[in-house]
């Protein structure tokens, strides 16, 4: 098996689905046996039925607008015009000539002639007070260059009478209150939120942010295939549109349990299937009783990535439901959960209700064969939901069931490897250790191949060691700042990643949901772990001209946060703090490499940057 392959993993061709798509060699050796088979009376009356099943199911998929192609949900939608869509254009991110960020204080856009037209992208941590698992969430974004986080809620109390003393709550309400700040988020800006304290960041934001769009397009298609279109307007006026009745635009993670929602709620019954393939863990796939062998299908709340306007429209009713609804005592989980199912449930049901008898009749055909789209299609229990006269109920929701985007780690550590790719000895190794991968081969993805050179996220400006900049924040030391370079630079072939083996999928996020021990044992085997210090380093010194600051306010290669800021994090009342103060103390639990307190390992006493801030050490 080849070590290359241009082969694009973040859309897995169906070829790779138990080889239905492609022509293999047991495959030519069966077709003349079939052949021959159909020479009989008996053969050819089953061919001649087989023929006339199928012709009735495309005409009824055709006609009805519905069909068998499993719900994906993954990305969500109103009942709106094309023209009502948020359009965000991924960024062009690859061979960078600038950092997109600046330090504090924000530079005065209208004093520079510049506006920031296009959207940003804000990186939101809920977390209360720092800890050593919220610095390796803060590091590992750092380093890769994600937008500096927003922390939620950091420095709060909770005393509430419940047994999260109503932090969940208290989540919820900070996280709606910040986008709905308009000063600071706009509608069509893109909005990451991930938990505090159990996440870690692998690949960079183009990544993510060019997944997630082809991700919108795919299931745009599928929801197309199955719900239909709708007329939009008024006839007769001209303003008539035909679009298609649901699209999605927000992900969140999934997960193989649903917890702790009642089994037998939408949260849990009424969701769509998983898209990996029904055998993907073997024959005990959605049956073994402790659910390590499940598919991933459950909403998982740490981690949602969507527009500001559908994310807050999100956020507002969970909110509604935490405050107004008596739900504020089982947490954000529980309510994320059932905001989701109550979604797919009003959309099957509206869906089963406008069907024909012939709508029905596929239904039940593709129940029987197995392959229907929706629980809501089976016998099994589900309680029904009362829906309440004018509310909201679709928000536009979908999971990622394929790792594309986040890998959660609920009785899921068995499907993740840490592998290096560029070695076809070592894939074929992964291959044999995992036999239900129905020959599924391990490459590489396009995306991957073509992104930017691991180091470059921290020093997109490309420094030397002597430019006036890097001087001024953090005094270049051979000691601390040496990383490989020229032939011996690592290369995401030569790293280890973390690969669901199953998914096929190399996600960008992390998120140690599951077994906690893993928050210790698996941090140094992240890519960036052995060059953390030195990376940080250069991540904080790297392009703070007045060039970055124009770069950042046009958008052009890059559009995070413009407020800017480097090494660092927002609180949600817009104070910034630099990493040395957030994460003072936990060196040795976040480097592990005996060198001591940031910012004193060579006894340096105090660096301040341009505006006169203090960012390491302490004021005389």
């Amino acid at each position: 098996m080849p070590a290359l392959s241009t082969m694009d993993h973040s859309s897995r061709p169906m070829a790779l689905y138990n080889g239905f798509d492609s022509i293999s060699e047991p495959g030519r050796r069966i077709q003349p046996m079939f052949l021959r088979k159909t020479k009989t009376r008996r053969s050819k009356t089953v061919v001649a039925v087989s023929i006339l099943c199928t012709f009735l199911i495309y005409y009824g998929w055709k006609s009805s607008g519905i069909g068998i192609i499993p719900t994906t949900s993954r990305f969500s939608s109103t009942l709106a015009s094309q023209a009502h869509q948020i359009a965000i254009a991924a960024p062009e991110l690859a061979g960078h000539t600038e950092a997109p960020l600046i330090p504090p204080p924000p530079v005065n856009y209208t004093e520079l002639g510049l506006q920031k037209t296009n959207p940003s992208f804000h990186l939101l941590i809920p977390a209360s007070e720092s800890n050593p698992n919220l610095c390796k969430t803060l590091l590992s974004s750092f380093v890769l260059s994600y937008p500096s986080p927003t922390l939620i809620n950091y420095g709060k109390t909770f005393d509430g009478d419940n047994w999260d003393k109503g932090s969940h709550a208290g989540k919820i309400k900070g996280v709606f209150d910040f986008l709905s700040d308009r000063s600071q988020v706009k509608d069509d800006d893109l909005i990451l939120i991930v938990d505090g304290y159990d996440v870690w960041f692998q690949l960079p934001p183009e990544i993510m942010i060019r997944r997630y769009h082809k991700m919108v397009k795919e299931a745009d298609e599928h929801l197309r295939a199955r719900y239909g279109m709708v007329t939009e307007g008024k006839p007769g006026d001209g303003t008539a549109d035909r679009v298609q009745k649901y699209t999605q635009k927000v992900i969140f993670g999934a997960d193989k349990l649903c917890w702790p929602n009642p089994a037998e709620d939408p949260a849990c019954a009424a969701i769509p299937y998983s898209t990996l393939p029904k055998d993907v863990y073997g024959p005990e796939t959605d049956k073994e009783k402790e659910g390590f062998h499940n598919r991933p299908r459950y909403l998982n709340s740490g981690n949602v990535i969507g527009p500001a306007a559908d994310v807050r429209a999100i956020y507002q009713y969970a909110l509604q439901k935490v405050e107004e609804d008596g739900r504020g005592s089982i947490g954000d989980q529980f309510v994320f959960a059932e905001i989701f199912g109550e979604q797919e449930f009003q959309r099957e049901t509206i869906r089963r209700d406008s069907q024909s008898t012939g709508g029905r009749f596929y239904d039940w055909l593709s129940n029987t064969l197995g392959t229907s789209g929706s629980p809501l299609s089976a016998n099994i229990t589900i309680n029904n939901m009362t829906t309440i006269p004018g509310q909201r109920y679709e928000y536009s929701i979908g999971l990622d069931y394929e790792s594309r985007l986040f890998q959660t780690m609920t009785h899921s550590a068995a499907d993740v490897e840490f592998i290096t790719y560029n070695s076809s000895a070592y894939l074929s190794s992964m291959q044999t250790a995992h036999p239900s991968l129905h020959g599924l081969p391990l490459f590489l993805p396009l995306d991957l191949q073509t992104a930017s050179a691991p180091f470059s996220y921290a020093s997109p400006g490309n420094h030397t060691p002597d430019s006036p900049s890097s001087a001024l924040l953090l005094p270049y030391s051979p000691a601390l700042d040496n990383l490989p370079t020229g032939p011996n630079e690592p290369t995401w072939r030569t790293l280890p990643l973390a690969t669901n083996v199953y998914a096929a999928s190399i996600p960008p996020l992390l998120h140690i949901n599951g077994d906690k021990s893993l928050l210790s044992t698996w941090w140094p085997k992240l890519w960036h772990h052995s060059y953390a210090r030195a990376l940080l380093r250069q991540y904080i010194r790297s392009s703070q001209t007045p060039t970055a600051a124009a770069a950042a306010a046009k958008g052009g290669q890059t559009w995070w946060d413009s407020r800017g800021g480097r090494g660092g994090v927002w609180t949600g009342n817009g104070e910034w703090m630099a990493w040395g103060e957030v994460c003072k103390g936990c060196e040795e639990e976040v480097f592990a490499d005996g060198m001591g307190e940031w910012g004193r390992e060579e006894g340096v006493r105090k660096v301040i940057n341009s505006f006169g801030k203090v960012i390491i050490g302490e004021d005389e």
